[in-house]
């Protein structure tokens, strides 16, 4: 691997920065945690089955036969079970419950985890006024994202469904929902190494301003692809044309714009949503690997951007290896659970490398 002068040239971070560092890179652990439990809730079809929602009240599970059928009772009200679920038992339903339940404990516990150690750092001293504009946009995207998850499983109890339709949430709410997890923890990462990794500069010249360019659009292209992966969890629209590289015998399906106006096929035409769920991951590889190359080309880059440059490539590839045995394979939750988590670590890569090439104050 390539060196350069600035690898020797590095500022190690004091010991407060460590813990802030080591406390948001804990949080962003939680974070994917939530994401994989969420994404396997939503394949399980689990989200619906707690009805209601309460702060407090709601952490406490049915515990007794009495409580538990009184919940199964309240489940039996809404469109899920009278169209999909009518010949759910008991036991059948204490699954659902707890897949829901356990996503909505751990997104509770995080929040316990972001906020108490924050009280802790303010009162020490140890956040200067940037720091605390950071963590205070973070701590309220995670307020946010909880209320929204609420907003999202709203969707899909309201009774507007008909006997031919599958009760689900709102593909928009579920994309709203998914984007935000992943914009917080974007912001946790990021911070989470500036704190931890010992600055490094990097020469201002037209080559690394052209790559940081690059890579920031990059980052952006990677959180658009997992969007649009939203819509096709939304619709399952995994299920619509399970063939590669083609849909069915043809490049671009007959049923993609069937849809009026024309506008809605791109967010509730499952044909195509899964096609351009297509397009975006074989640009977000084409972007990656050019991100890559141009990488390893740009002169004067310390090791630890090569580094990051060479795990979002690796990643690139196997998220989309991912992508195409998820669909091949009809789906399958744990597939399909892997493919979602891999989104999350191909952005992170992205993030970490656009984290390197950022600019230093001198």
């Amino acid at each position: 691997m390539r060196r350069s002068a600035t690898d020797a040239k590095a500022i190690a971070p004091s010991a407060p920065k460590k813990a802030i560092g080591w406390w948001l890179a804990g949080c962003c652990g939680m974070t994917v945690g939530a994401v994989v439990i969420g994404g396997v809730t939503r394949l399980t079809e689990s989200g619906l089955s707690m009805v209601d929602w309460h702060l407090i009240k709601g952490m406490k599970p049915p515990t007794t036969h009495e409580e538990w059928t009184k919940e199964f009772e309240k489940y039996q009200q809404f469109p899920e079970f009278k169209i999909l679920n009518h010949n759910m038992t008991l036991s059948e339903f204490k699954f659902i419950w707890h897949m829901e339940y356990g996503h909505r404990m751990w997104g509770r516990f995080i929040g316990l985890v972001y906020f108490l150690p924050l009280g802790y750092f303010l009162k020490k001293g140890w956040l200067d006024r940037k720091m605390k504009i950071r963590t205070g946009i973070l701590g309220s995207l995670l307020v946010f994202q909880g209320l929204l998850g609420w907003y999202m499983v709203k969707s899909g109890l309201q009774d507007k469904f008909n006997q031919s339709e599958i009760p689900r949430v709102s593909q928009y709410r579920l994309a709203a929902h998914l984007g935000s997890a992943f914009l917080f923890y974007t912001g946790l990462l990021y911070t989470s190494l500036t704190q931890l990794l010992p600055e490094r500069s990097i020469p201002d010249t037209k080559a690394v301003s052209k790559l940081r360019r690059i890579a920031y659009s990059t980052k952006g292209l990677v959180f658009i692809t997992a969007l649009s992966g939203a819509f096709v969890a939304g619709l399952d629209a995994g299920l619509t044309y399970n063939s590669y590289p083609k849909m069915a015998d043809r490049w671009i399906p007959s049923d993609i714009l069937t849809h009026s106006p024309k506008w809605k096929n791109f967010f509730e035409n499952p044909t195509t949503v899964q096609f351009d769920h297509r397009l975006l991951g074989h640009a977000t590889l084409a972007l990656v690997t050019y991100t890559w190359w141009l990488t390893r080309k740009t002169p004067g880059l310390h090791s630890r951007a090569l580094l990051a440059s060479n795990f979002m490539m690796g990643m690139g590839v196997i998220q989309v290896l991912l992508g195409i045995t998820t669909l091949l394979t009809y789906v399958p939750t744990p597939t399909a659970a892997m493919h979602q988590s891999g989104s999350l670590t191909l952005l992170s890569f992205a993030v970490w490398l656009s984290h390197e090439l950022r600019r230093i104050p001198k």
